[in-house]
């Protein structure tokens, strides 16, 4: 799942390098934090945040597998 999230955030930037993702953990649930260059947030974001909507939805999709919670934030 980690994989999965990298990859859709590195496909949608310019600056890959500086994509950061912080995972926590708790109890069966599981939050990312994602961190991406100034200029590259709104891609990420999209138009009324659809782009986000997304890439949260497909986590949802992948960790109802594993029967846990996942969030996805984004963040400066």
């Amino acid at each position: 799942m980690d994989k999965l999230l990298e990859f859709l955030v590195k496909a949608l930037v310019e600056d890959e390098k500086a994509v950061a993702i912080e995972k926590e953990e708790d109890d069966g649930q599981i939050t990312y934090r994602v961190k991406v260059a100034d200029g590259d947030l709104g891609k990420v974001i999209g138009k009324n945040g659809k782009t986000a909507t997304s890439i949260r939805n497909i986590m949802k999709s992948v960790s109802a597998k594993l029967h846990k919670k996942v969030f996805v934030k984004f963040e400066d």
